[in-house]
């Protein structure tokens, strides 16, 4: 029995909103508006009216109590910053390797570590080579020819040949001019040739020993020019239209907090990895001091500003259904209008308009979710052919409703009520419709 009351309940609550609902679309039961109204209702235009936003009327006290704010579309120039994460690397046109062109053993090292700084022509080891010593004697010998025949005869011009082909050949072996400068004048060959840096920088690769025996073409010094470095920074796909040659890129490094380096983009690499969609751009960077060193991370930013002035909004006013973009317009007589656009760049709280809104024009700027929904509501209830706009909840009259004089559910006197089979002759049946005949039950 509770729980056939408890249906019973719930279908006269059901049945009773229903039929509020019927008087304030302006007629009772009976009346044409609440015969009407389930036949007039149509599910398309209900349907139809989410999808399309009507105009929308608020007062200016709605506007305010609801927090409704609004913005104006200008020009103006949109710059849009890319930071991207990157190394820190050498300079790769200032490196240098310095490798022997002969056999030999390296006898004396000057430059003895890894990270040591050197200048362009100083010094790195003494190199011994039987081939070298070979060299020296043949310089010796062929100037030695050259001043003992007689000046101007065809012999005195072989001899000279054969002098300037020895100077060449040790210096293509990398013997220093001064060197051969003094093997000539003193006409005594020299047991050991020093091996010269090539240019400043420092020392990052070093590959020999004191003593050890090196070859051509193997690399002893690897020394790299750390007065310029390089900005190694993989930039995310989308961003990579903005990043051009010669843009001002300012670069900031965790050991050096609060210092700002500003450095030029060199380079943009051609090519994407394919596993974290980037690309790699290269800014070249000053390194007064040395305080940039290789291995480094560090974050570069550009500042892309757009080609032209762009028509910009807050980003608050644009509205995303999935299909399609809509700001509300508010007209001059204060109604809010939906209007759809094309956006295009969004830089920080602010986005272009490529189209469907003009410079000047006054938008929502913030809470246009609420007339949106205020607007699909409309949609809604106009499809359903009535007015569901809810009387406010203060203006109810319940000053005639006796609620204490209502009998709870449990106190309803259900004893004339036959929950069970009836008898034929007590609940006949109209063999012409198949309904039941409920008039004689004035208490259901």
């Amino acid at each position: 029995m509770k729980n056939w009351k408890q249906v019973a309940v719930s279908v006269g609550l059901v049945g009773g909103a229903v039929l509020v609902l019927l008087f304030r679309q302006g007629g009772g039961p009976g009346s044409p508006e609440a015969d009407g109204a389930m036949a007039d209702h149509d599910h398309a235009a209900m349907v139809a009216g989410l999808d399309e936003a009507q105009a929308v009327q608020l007062p200016p006290e709605l506007q305010s109590r609801t927090g409704i704010t609004f913005a104006t579309a200008v020009t103006r120039e949109l710059v849009r910053t890319v930071t991207a994460l990157g190394r820190v690397e050498y300079d790769e046109t200032r490196l240098a390797d310095v490798s022997p062109k002969v056999d030999g053993w390296a006898e004396t090292l000057f430059v003895d570590f890894t990270g040591a700084p050197v200048q362009a022509g100083q010094p790195l080891l003494e190199l011994y080579s039987p081939m070298l010593i070979a060299a020296q004697e043949e310089l010796i010998l062929a100037r030695r020819l050259a001043h003992e025949v007689e000046p101007g005869s065809e012999r005195a011009a072989n001899a000279q040949r054969l002098l300037d082909s020895a100077r060449r050949r040790l210096l293509y072996w990398d013997v220093p001019q001064g060197v051969i400068d003094e093997i000539e004048a003193s006409g005594m060959v020299t047991r050991t040739i020093p091996l010269l840096a090539a240019s400043s920088g420092v020392v990052v690769e070093k590959d020999v020993v004191e003593g050890g025996r090196v070859a051509p073409g193997s690399t002893l010094y690897r020394i790299a020019d750390l007065s310029v470095v390089w900005i190694e920074a993989d930039v995310f796909e989308r961003d990579l239209s903005l990043a051009r040659l010669g843009q001002e890129a300012r670069v900031t490094l965790e050991a050096y907090p609060g210092d700002v380096f500003r450095g030029r983009v060199t380079y943009v690499y051609p090519t994407v990895d394919q596993a974290t969609r980037t690309g790699t751009v290269r800014v070249a960077l000053a390194n007064p001091g040395m305080r940039l060193k290789p291995g480094m991370y560090a974050t570069i930013q550009l500042d892309a500003p757009s080609a032209a002035p762009a028509l910009v909004v807050p980003r608050g006013a644009l509205l995303f259904t999935g299909e399609r973009t809509l700001v509300y317009v508010r007209k001059w007589d204060g109604t809010l209008d939906p209007r759809e656009v094309v956006a295009g760049l969004a830089v920080g709280q602010e986005v272009e308009i490529l189209s469907g809104l003009e410079e000047g024009e006054v938008v929502v700027s913030s809470a246009s979710f609420l007339i949106d929904a205020e607007s699909n509501l409309g949609s809604v209830t106009g499809g359903m052919g009535g007015d569901m706009t809810a009387e406010p909840v203060g203006e109810v009259d319940h000053s005639q409703h006796n609620m204490d004089s209502m009998p709870a559910p449990e106190e309803v006197d259900h004893s004339q009520h036959q929950m069970g089979p009836a008898a034929p002759d007590s609940m006949p049946m109209d063999t012409t419709g198949g309904a039941m005949n409920h008039s004689g039950h004035d208490d259901l």
